[in-house]
């Protein structure tokens, strides 16, 4: 009685606590939340001066006082403090009903992660607000998220390409049975971009640039329609004044299919552990994709040409973390939570 009392008066909230973006889930009403990982500060006072969306436009742009922070980095906290309240900032955003009880806060973490780094997670957001504090890994998550059955005998790999790491698990009973942690994500397409322009086209380019570029014209193939160009500015480094320059689809492919590659080599080391009868499994099952990395085009298709297995892409890839927060809020007993 007492825990529907509990419940009425608060809302328990999932975080996908990521290195690019963080999503938060409130029981009964979904993802209300998608916001970038980013925190503006003045290094003068050390006053939090913007969280999410409006630090994320500070980026390449704040005078010598301001610093836009991303706290977050290959997944697990790199800023303890900064952190912190960015993890406050999104429960106060998204808790307004009352005040009256703290929420009860499941957090995505990335799988392998250190108990120190577990305890640094929770004891962020002990402190940012939370009521009680569970953690679950983000491959379980992400499949939960998707749909996928985690509690039958049967194999399922799921492939959640976050902006610092691409975790692959197999999963079975409600376990994870074998899993690979890679430190390369999204972010990492960014910075690729980022060093093939400024080596061959003598132009610096910001983060949000390179993102722009990724999401407009990146693919790890060919497109069937032909090549697409973008034009995009920066600041030349031959004499140190503002220009541009047009790029092309083909010539950024091989530059993010090199690190779509790394990605790739994931999969198939997991495959590589992967026991027999769930790797039968596989055969039938092939992969699900998740994260923002699975909107990169032509990725599906170099799983594909390296596994031979069908690859699957849900409908929003990008909220399957959050999601399979949700879920397991529902019950934890049933998909597990530490």
């Amino acid at each position: 009685m007492f825990d529907r009392f509990k419940s009425f008066f608060s809302s328990d909230i999932g975080i996908d606590l990521g290195t690019a973006n963080s999503l938060v889930y409130v029981r009964g009403e979904g993802v209300v939340l998608n916001e970038p990982s980013v925190v503006a500060i003045d290094t003068e006072t050390g006053k939090v001066l913007a969280v999410g969306s409006d630090a994320k436009k500070m980026l390449g742009r704040t005078p010598g006082n301001i610093r836009a922070i991303r706290p977050m980095k290959d997944g697990v906290i790199a800023d303890f403090e900064i952190t912190e309240h960015m993890i406050r900032h999104f429960i106060r955003k998204v808790n307004k009903r009352t005040n009256l009880l703290k929420p009860r806060v499941l957090i995505a973490v990335p799988y392998g992660i250190t108990e120190v780094e577990e305890r640094a997670v929770k004891d962020s957001a002990v402190r940012a607000g939370a009521r009680d504090v569970q953690l679950i890994e983000e491959p379980m998550a992400a499949a939960i998220g998707v749909g996928i059955e985690v509690q039958e005998p049967e194999g399922n790999m799921i492939v959640d390409i976050g902006g610092g790491t691409t975790e692959v698990a197999v999963i079975s009973l409600r376990g994870i049975v074998d899993a690979l942690s890679v430190r390369i994500g999204g972010d990492s397409i960014d910075d690729a971009i980022m060093k093939y322009v400024m080596r061959e086209h003598s132009l610096a380019i910001g983060e949000r640039t390179a993102e722009r570029v990724k999401i407009d014209i990146g693919s790890c193939c060919e497109f069937e329609d032909g090549e697409r160009t973008l034009e995009i500015r920066g600041r030349r480094l031959t004499n140190g004044l503002p220009s541009s320059v047009v790029i092309s689809s083909e010539e950024l492919t091989p530059v993010i299919r090199h690190v779509a590659q790394g990605m790739v080599e994931a999969v198939r080391g997991t495959l590589e552990k992967c026991p027999p009868e769930l790797a039968a499994d596989l055969v039938e099952r092939g992969v699900t994709l998740a994260g923002g990395g699975a909107l990169l085009s032509g990725f599906d298709q170099l799983i594909y040409e390296q596994t031979n297995l069908n690859v699957t892409i849900p409908e929003e890839p990008l909220n399957a973390v959050a999601m399979g927060t949700g879920k397991a809020l529902e019950g934890l007993d049933k998909f597990g939570g530490r």
